[in-house]
């Protein structure tokens, strides 16, 4: 039920999957978002260090952020399978 719920999602916003998007921009930007990650994760440790709370958040977004990056084999602009659209702009034909 939640996943298609997300998919009418992306389909609006976006028109493919968010984590896709969130991957290419990643690539595009690495130096960028490392520091970013650091900053925020220098912060959140500077002004939240005493609630262990805080802690388990960070390691979770943490760990669910590397699953998003790392595991599948990384295809620049990849298209989600609703997605016939970028498809068809990639010259990979129509989903039927």
């Amino acid at each position: 039920m939640l996943e298609k719920l997300y998919q009418k999602l992306w389909t609006r916003l976006g028109g493919r999957p968010w984590t896709y998007i969130l991957r290419d921009t990643w690539h595009k930007l690495e130096g960028l978002w490392i520091i970013g990650l650091v900053a925020v994760g220098a912060l959140l440790g500077h002004w939240l260090w005493e609630l262990v709370f805080w802690f388990l958040l960070v390691f979770a977004l943490g760990y669910i952020a590397g699953h998003l990056f790392w595991g599948t084999r990384y295809i620049p602009y990849q298209p989600g399978d609703a997605d016939t659209g970028a498809r068809q702009a990639l010259g990979k034909g129509v989903v039927k």
